[in-house]
This record gives C-alpha cells, sequence and structure tokens, in this order.
C-alpha cells in the first residue's frame, strides 16, 4: 500500500508539530482561526500578508473557519474538502490516511489516448464518484484509455457544471468524500486507464468567493476577462496568487495521483510578466518526481501553437490542446449550421475541415469574420498530429445550444458515422463527451443551483439575453429555454442508460468499439514514431482525401461529403483498416458515394 499527500505551503497542513493552518490574508488587520470545539484562536503574523497558527491537538475530520476583523466567518481557499454548505466550515483532510494501490501504475503514453469526457453529477443516476467508478469496467472495455473529469473543485450549490468553483482543492461535496475520488483513480489505474481533471485557473466562480473580503490583491482591474478582473499573475502581490495556482496544479497530480490536468480557456488567463504563469505551471508539474508521464492539454481560443510539441518525446510544456476548429468545420458540414462562430467555417467548410486533419488548426493566422476580421492562430504543420484533441461534441457544444442537443439529434445519422469513423480513425487525439458511444440523443444543458435567487435570475435573464439575438428565436420561443436554475434541467441532462440497449444506439456502440480496436491496433503504433508530414491530395467537395507520413507508415483517410459519388485512386498494396458508407471497388480505385469514406494504412516506404 502507498501514501501520497503533497506539502502545501497554505490551507491545514499535517506537519510533526501538529496542524498548521495558513492563510494570505494581506488586507486585513487580523484573523482568527475557528476550530471546532475550541475557541477562536488568534493567528500569528508570519509576513508578507501570511497568517498562521499551528495546533497541536487539531485531528482529521474538524471544521474550521477564518474569522475576519469584521466577525464575518469565511472558509478556507485551500481547503482539502468543504461541507457542502459553505458556512458550515473546512475540513481537515488527513491525505496520508487513504492506502493507495496503485504503486505499480507507470502511466500510459499520448499515442494510446482516447478521452472520455464525463460530468460527474449527469454521468451516472446517482452522480457520485462511487458511482462512476463503477461504471469503468464498460469504458476499459469499451477501448476508453482516458477518462476526462468536468471541474471537479467545490463551489455553491449540488448541481453545476464546475466552472464556477471557488475551492479548487477541495473535491466538490455533493460527488462524495476525497478518499472517493481517490478510490476512482485508483480502479481506473487497475484497469489502465488514465484520469485526466479539468481545473479552471481563469477565474473564480461567482458565488462563494470571499478572496474580496481579505486577499483583493488575488485580481487587477488591468485585464479584464468575461468573468470581471483578471486573476494577478503579474502585478505587485504576485507571488502568492502564482504559488496558489502552481501549488494546485502539483497537488492534484501528486496527492491524487492524476495523469493530467485540461486547463480551461487559457486565452482567458493574462500575464505580461516572464515566465508566463502557464510555462510556470508546466515546468513545476514536470519537474515532479513521479517515474510517469504526466499530461497537460489546453484550451485555447487564440489557437497558439507554441504550447504544443513538434514529437513525441516528452513534451517540454503542453501535450495537447482541444481542436474547436474541427469541430467547428465538422458541424457546419453535418448540419449545415452557420450562425454564431460557425460563420467562420462557413465558406468551404470542407477545405478548412481538410486543412485542420492535415495541419492541426485551420485558422493559422487568418482573418476571423467573427473577430471582425482580426487575425487568428498561429501556423501548425509542424504540430505532431496527437498534440491536437479532436471532438464532435463536448460539453461546451452542447450544453451552450439554447436547448443542449447532441449532433445526433442534429444530423443524419449517415453523416455522423463518417465523421464519428474519421475522428476515431485520424492521427488526432479523439475524445467522446459521455453517452457518444452509443449515439445518445438526450439533451446536456447548462445548469447551476445556486442558492441565491438574486444570482439565480441573473442568469436565468443572462440566458435568454444570449439567445435573444438569434432571428429563430421569438420571445415566445424564449421563454421556453429550460430554466438552468430549475434541477429539472439538470435532471434531464443525465445520462439514460437504458437507450444503449435500444437497436440504433446498440449498433452504434458497436461501432465504436470496432474502431477503438482498429485504432490501438493501427493508429497508435504510428503516433509513437517520428512525424514526417501531412499531405492534402483534395481538399473540396465532394472528396477530401488527406495522407499523414510516420517513421513508422503512412496512414490515408478519404472521404466524401458531398451530394455525388466520387471516386479516387488507391494503392494497390494500401490496407484498408475501415470503410463506412459502403464505398465499392472501381478499377484502381473506389468510388464513395455521398457521406461514406475509406481509412488505409501504407508501408513506411510505400
Amino acid at each position: 500500500m502507498t501514501q501520497r499527500a503533497w506539502d502545501m505551503p497554505f490551507g491545514a497542513q499535517a506537519t510533526n508539530e501538529g496542524v498548521r493552518f495558513r492563510l494570505w490574508a494581506p488586507s486585513v488587520s487580523h484573523v482568527e482561526l475557528v476550530l471546532e470545539g475550541r475557541p477562536p484562536i488568534p493567528m500569528q503574523d508570519a509576513g508578507e500578508g501570511w497568517r498562521e497558527a499551528i495546533v497541536s491537538d487539531a485531528r482529521a475530520g474538524q471544521t474550521y473557519l477564518y474569522r475576519m476583523p469584521d466577525g464575518r466567518l469565511v472558509p478556507d481557499p485551500a481547503s482539502r474538502w468543504q461541507t457542502r454548505d459553505f458556512h458550515g466550515g473546512s475540513i481537515i483532510v488527513d491525505p496520508r490516511a487513504y492506502e493507495w494501490r496503485d504503486a505499480a501504475w507507470r502511466g500510459r503514453p499520448w499515442s494510446q489516448a482516447v478521452v472520455y469526457e464525463a460530468h460527474v453529477g449527469a454521468a451516472t443516476p446517482q452522480g457520485t464518484f462511487e458511482a462512476l467508478r463503477l461504471d469503468l469496467p464498460r469504458l476499459a472495455d469499451l477501448g476508453i484509455t482516458a477518462l476526462q473529469l468536468m471541474p471537479v473543485a467545490a463551489c455553491p450549490g449540488d448541481r453545476n457544471w464546475g466552472y464556477d468553483g471557488v475551492l479548487p482543492f477541495a473535491p466538490n461535496a455533493a460527488y462524495g468524500t476525497p478518499e472517493d475520488l481517490k478510490a476512482l483513480v485508483d480502479d481506473a489505474h487497475a484497469l489502465g486507464l488514465m484520469v485526466l481533471l479539468d481545473v479552471v485557473y481563469n477565474h473564480f466562480g461567482p458565488a462563494g468567493n470571499y478572496l474580496h473580503d481579505y486577499a483583493p490583491g488575488f485580481f487587477t482591474q488591468r485585464h479584464q476577462t468575461p468573468w470581471g478582473a483578471g486573476l494577478n499573475f503579474d502585478g505587485e502581490a504576485r507571488a502568492a496568487v502564482r504559488a496558489f495556482f502552481v501549488d494546485n496544479a502539483r497537488y492534484w497530480i501528486a496527492e491524487y495521483n492524476l495523469d493530467g490536468l485540461r486547463l480551461d480557456a487559457v486565452h482567458a488567463i493574462m500575464d505580461d510578466s516572464e515566465p508566463h504563469i502557464l510555462d510556470e505551471i508546466a515546468a513545476s508539474v514536470r519537474a515532479l518526481p513521479l517515474g510517469r508521464p504526466v499530461h497537460l492539454i489546453l484550451e485555447n481560443d487564440h489557437n497558439q501553437a507554441r504550447w504544443l510539441p513538434r514529437g513525441y518525446g516528452a513534451p517540454e510544456r503542453y501535450t495537447a490542446q482541444w481542436n474547436d476548429d474541427l469541430h467547428h468545420c465538422w458541424h457546419v458540414l453535418l448540419t449545415g449550421e452557420t450562425d454564431g462562430y460557425y460563420s467562420d467555417y462557413a465558406q468551404n467548410p470542407a477545405a478548412l475541415l481538410a486543412r485542420a486533419l492535415a495541419q492541426g488548426f485551420a485558422y493559422q493566422g487568418d482573418a476571423s469574420r467573427m473577430r471582425k476580421g482580426e487575425p487568428r492562430g498561429e501556423p501548425s504543420s509542424h504540430v505532431h498530429p496527437g498534440a491536437f484533441v479532436d471532438f464532435l461534441q463536448n460539453h461546451d457544444q452542447i450544453g451552450n445550444r439554447a436547448f443542449g442537443e447532441r449532433i445526433d439529434t442534429l444530423a443524419p445519422p449517415e453523416r455522423v458515422a463518417l465523421a464519428r469513423s474519421i475522428l476515431l480513425l485520424c492521427p488526432h487525439t479523439p475524445m467522446l463527451f459521455m453517452g457518444e458511444e452509443w449515439a445518445a440523443r438526450g439533451p446536456f444543458h447548462y445548469f447551476v443551483g445556486f442558492e441565491d435567487e438574486e444570482l439565480s435570475s441573473a442568469v436565468r435573464h443572462g440566458r435568454r439575453r444570449e439567445f435573444a439575438h438569434f432571428a429563430a428565436f421569438s420571445p415566445q420561443a424564449l421563454e421556453a429555454l429550460p430554466d438552468p436554475t430549475d434541477v429539472a434541467t439538470f435532471e434531464a441532462s443525465r445520462l439514460d442508460r437504458a437507450e444503449a440497449m435500444k437497436a440504433r444506439h446498440a449498433d452504434a456502440l458497436a461501432q465504436t468499439r470496432t474502431l477503438l480496436a482498429l485504432r490501438q491496433d493501427h493508429v497508435a503504433p504510428l503516433l509513437a514514431s517520428a512525424f514526417l508530414g501531412a499531405s492534402i491530395a483534395s481538399a473540396g467537395e465532394p472528396v477530401i482525401d488527406i495522407e499523414w507520413r510516420f517513421a513508422a507508415g503512412r496512414l490515408r483517410a478519404a472521404f466524401n461529403v458531398g451530394s455525388q459519388s466520387a471516386w479516387c485512386a488507391i494503392a494497390p498494396d494500401a490496407q484498408t483498416i475501415f470503410c463506412t458508407g459502403s464505398p465499392s471497388p472501381d478499377g484502381a480505385g473506389v468510388t464513395l458515394p455521398p457521406w461514406a469514406g475509406i481509412v488505409l494504412r501504407e508501408r513506411a516506404d510505400a
């Protein structure tokens, strides 16, 4: 059995002298520790705004709060666990109480990654870490290799996407205990599954964040984000702020033995200092003496290839990035929708899709209509294909729709089947959203569970304003929008597992299983070798034809997104890995009906 604990410089930390409580509160004159069963304890001034108290007989399981000079009680921003009522206090956790069983775990290379994104609260009827843990054998048997959890950091209320977290070190008590989350990771590793966690380093949620009261230096008006003042990564008080988030990243990796992190919306992390906070986080995590790979994934609307690896050694900074470009191209082709940000992909989406498949980003410094002609992106053809995480849907692309529709309710099944086969067999890293493996049709809505009615009302009205400028939404249609604060909206977002047993869905599940097995047999070995480049043989309707070259061989995908059949040449010694939509041999090639495709593998010297 193995014990793991990250020695944090703040929060409640077990030491040889007892439990040390440490808080950065530079803007108040004094702070008291209010520990369960004890009279208030004055905290000592430890310099540079830090307050500290050591309690020799404090024990795991006790609750505590900090009392400010005005009498307000606040939770520990570095709480390892929190009562479901934020006002009830933070809970002392002894991380060494959990005995790990995965000492032999050495991780998996990113070349084998097949990511499955899940919301803990909506993925199972129970909505807990424990219930999701029991589903792990099914995912492993399917061919999933990496479970990615949407944020689990504590936030007020029992239901939330997780991006409103305010206590980033504390697993949400609505999902279970820290030990429950560790057991999930433990069992995942026993099954060969990596576990990745979505973390939010660009803002705190609107409820339960007390940092403004005693540490306003956490924020800066010099940088503005969609959520208000930016986090202060480059101002006078930056040392404490940077340490808070750097340690958070190391904490999740070291104490919970996670295999990686997905950093949310890093384009909203503004830092004019050197090194950039993203550099510091990556360097600090990669310096951990773990003996296994750690995968750091970005969401970055700026399409900055600078953070991504050229090859497949251990990456110096970030492993991969979510590829919104590829999703948007596919979505326009599959559905015909061109509203909002899809307008950037309305003109010749097939050519943009070909570019994204061959080179990573579709926008590589090109002018963006959505951004009023401003350029977006950087050249990316040199980046290893596995550094791009592709998807046909994710929590954002479903939940940010007015009615939370999945792609399988928006597009014909033969189109989705083609797109999914290319997704799972191209050399980019594929990601499925929970239920996508069986072509789930139930919605995934945006939902929150704030207790504050004023805040809940603001969310409801904000949701209506978001869609008011779309021509399709009349005042009556806007009134029909699901209420994100209503528990029924959350309940409607839970996966319907019985759906997977129905004939159409069982067929989709079987196809997913077949494709994932083919990926590990034919694509993963290529990804583990040097990338030699990609070429586009055809980039417009009807046929998209891409070849990727690796030291271990070549991979080719040719598929028809037009309305007429089309012919393409096939080398006589090419090995057909998979085909969909009934392509037919035709002389020295193959005829592809509309929405049919073929994936081929060739020798390295072909």
